[in-house]
């Protein structure tokens, strides 16, 4: 099988993990510490704080931005669950919006028209690694006076106008899972600027203590803090940072690879019909997945043949405002349930070999070169690309 995501993990995390086991320190400390201030200086930011998760990360960071009348947070429908359970986690409302045809990001037009009074931050989600346009939204969350919370799970290293994802927005969240970028087996982290977004995430991720056992450890009453804020069991460990530790030095050549695979992708499948290849720059962007839009309602047919062939392939992702546990939010959204039974994910990862990207590309070519289109093209929607 070729699988459409995999970790590269090898001697020198194994080494890293078993030097925290000799330790004997196997929770939150220097290894943590140590990844933390690795991260910021990659993505040149004031701050960041280590999580057990991207989800924690979404939460703890939507749930530190103080607290007024306002109760909507504007997301894409299109996206993984875990952005939706965040805000509601969080206690907001989610406000689901269209996303552009051309990346499958947010749709900056779609946004203007849904802020209201009510809404306290605009999130978007960096799909397949694509940085959204920042510029934009961020305009419209100062006019606004709402938070800008960025979705960089599938972002880590990408870049917008030459800066890093991780600068642009209020707090930007990523995720270390096993399918991302670089993997703590496990993770995520919050970046920002913001000395008081900050502390409040650092507070919140360990049930609300002011110090946590690492910090405290040489005190004469280490069992005397002081529990200032709601908080929850969200630390990352020293043995999920040891990994992303060795991940962060290997990171510039998992990017090479990456980019290279897009590439080639974009070479062997730009001329074929039925098929739109998405609008992305991969000299700025890292990517996280290799999405495909095929038309004519030929995606699950494509699907099954590549599945048939040992090519496990991906649909990121089916729609939000569809799902059952949030029906209730729903909205009248043509564009983004026409791209749901386009989007093919294509297998991405620094394991795979040229020799199977070819064999990829070309199974993808042979069919839909012969294949009869089962409906016709989704017409364009010009308002959001």
């Amino acid at each position: 099988m070729i699988n459409v995501s995999q970790p590269v993990l090898g001697a020198r995390e194994a080494a890293a993990v078993q030097s925290v086991l000799s330790s004997l320190w196997v929770g939150m400390g220097p290894k943590v510490e140590a990844f933390e201030s690795a991260l910021a200086k990659r993505l040149g930011v004031r701050h960041v704080v280590a999580v057990s998760s991207g989800t924690a990360a979404l939460h703890l960071a939507l749930a530190a931005l103080k607290r007024d009348e306002r109760d909507q947070v504007i997301v894409p429908s299109l996206t993984f669950a875990a952005t939706v359970q965040a805000v509601l986690m969080a206690g907001y409302t989610p406000v689901f919006a269209e996303v552009d045809r051309r990346d499958l990001n947010i749709a900056a037009d779609d946004v203007a028209g849904l802020i209201t009074r009510r809404t306290r931050a605009i999130l978007p989600v960096h799909l397949a690694g694509c940085p959204c346009r920042l510029a934009e939204l961020g305009q419209l969350a100062d006019e606004s006076g709402a938070a800008l919370v960025e979705d960089a799970a599938h972002a880590f290293g990408s870049r917008y106008q030459g800066r890093p994802v991780g600068q642009h927005g209020d707090a930007v969240c990523f995720s270390f899972s096993a399918n991302k970028n670089i993997t703590c087996a496990e993770g995520g982290a919050v970046a920002t600027n913001s000395g008081e977004l900050a502390a409040r995430v650092r507070t919140r991720r360990f049930l609300g203590l002011t110090q946590h056992t690492w910090e405290r450890r040489g005190e004469e009453q280490p069992w005397r803090y002081a529990v200032t804020d709601r908080g929850y069991r969200y630390h990352m460990s020293d043995i999920h940072a040891a990994i992303g530790l060795v991940q962060l030095q290997r990171f510039d050549d998992f990017a090479r690879k990456r980019r290279e695979i897009a590439r080639r992708y974009d070479a062997a499948l730009r001329d074929l019909p039925r098929t739109v290849i998405l609008q992305r720059d991969w000299d700025l962007v890292v990517p996280n997945l290799y999405v495909l839009r095929v038309t004519h309602g030929l995606r699950d047919a494509l699907y099954a043949h590549l599945r048939e062939a040992g090519i496990i392939c991906g649909v990121h992702y089916a729609p939000n405002h569809l799902q059952p546990a949030f029906r209730v939010y729903t909205r009248s959204m043509p564009v983004t349930e026409g791209l749901a039974g386009e989007v093919l994910t294509l297998p991405l990862h620094p394991m795979l070999t040229a020799e199977q990207v070819s064999e990829i590309a070309a199974r993808v070519r042979g069919f839909l070169l012969q294949a009869t289109p089962a409906a016709t093209e989704t017409p364009a929607c010009p308002a959001l690309g």
